[in-house]
């Protein structure tokens, strides 16, 4: 396991330029040091945890005192064993850890929760500095480029198409990391897929499918297990065209390979009339072949096996978007009105 003093010596290197450092409990004690990070890659670890503003706090929320910012990180073992809170400053690291001596779990209790708050009443009560309060500017190994979305690369005015969404990002040592490859998702859908379609319909051509007029468009796809929750506009523009006619599967409409039964797109429900209990929907997963999470408005609400039930309650009134998400990467999204 992780000791208090192993967190707290890590954290360190957030402040020092990379250099962790093992607790000393007296001035007598020798320094042990090593490097953990480099000096850039620490100062981007702790510009985004410092960037997480203070639990209240919006944002951007002006704050008229001189407060230290904090790189700060919670955590929860399982079963609500221990809750975590670790920040760093410029001139301390604070941890925070409240559990049982027994290892007994304490429901309800976590991080953000139980050992958040204690960490900033410490780290408000010690001396502050005007250093403090300020942000550091980042090292020379350290720049800021504008990148695109879902590629993760640099803006290249040559192919504005491949571009959907551009955000500014820190990056070391003038290296721009591509979008990563999602380790549990079967279908991969990220990057540039290069596409065969048949000039005339616009309509995509698998290996072994030709046309007398033929073209190839670039078509940059997100990752699979981002689609449920990307605007319509944005996944129109991440598909691929329709297969042509004739043309074997190749795969690459592997996301929509999910269907939910049990109730149509659009439909309308309500409770019984007299009734307390909460419309309710037996639904399923047609297509799946391993774990499904549901999601109702974005909200985790249950998983099943495969193709296995799920009994669903609306309780709230309004529009409910329903989602299925398979572990592999597929997925299926419909939208129901609730009326009471």
């Amino acid at each position: 396991g992780v000791r208090m003093e192993d967190l707290v010596g890590a954290y360190t290197a957030f402040n020092r330029e990379g250099l962790a450092a093992r607790v000393r409990y007296s001035p007598d004690e020798p320094l042990l040091e090593r490097r953990l990070i480099s000096a850039g890659a620490a100062w981007i670890v702790r510009d985004m945890l410092e960037a997480n503003p203070r639990p209240g706090y919006a944002p951007g929320t002006f704050d008229p005192g001189t407060r230290p910012r904090v790189a700060w990180k919670t955590g929860t073992s399982y079963g609500f064993r221990d809750a975590w809170a670790v920040g760093a400053t410029r001139a301390y690291t604070v941890a925070v850890w409240i559990g049982r001596p027994d290892g007994t779990p304490m429901p309800g209790q976590y991080g953000a929760v139980t050992a958040l708050p204690l960490l900033f009443q410490t780290i408000d009560s010690l001396p502050r500095t005007s250093v403090s309060a300020t942000p550091s500017p980042p090292p020379a190994s350290v720049s800021q480029v504008e990148i695109c979305w879902p590629l993760g690369l640099a803006v290249d005015p040559d192919h504005a198409d491949l571009c959907h969404v551009k955000k500014t990002a820190w990056i070391l040592d003038g290296v721009i990391p591509p979008t990563l490859a999602e380790r549990e998702a079967g279908v991969w859908a990220a990057g540039v897929s290069h596409v065969r379609i048949d000039a005339r319909s616009r309509e995509r051509l698998s290996a072994g499918c030709t046309r007398k007029q033929e073209g190839v468009i670039d078509v940059a796809r997100w990752p699979a297990l981002a689609y449920p929750w990307l605007p319509r506009e944005l996944r129109r523009r991440a598909s691929v065209p329709p297969l042509a006619a004739g043309c074997a599967d190749d795969g690459l409409d592997a996301l929509q390979s999910l269907r939910i039964e049990g109730v149509a797109d659009g439909a309308t429900l309500a409770r019984a009339p007299n009734s307390n209990t909460p419309a309710t929907l037996r639904l399923r997963a047609l297509g799946a072949r391993d774990e499904v999470m549901w999601l109702v408005n974005g909200r985790l609400v249950g998983s099943t096996q495969a193709s296995a039930t799920l009994e669903q309650t609306f309780p709230e009134t309004g529009p409910q978007t329903i989602t299925a998400l398979a572990k592999g990467g597929g997925y299926a999204q419909i939208q129901v009105r609730v009326l009471r």
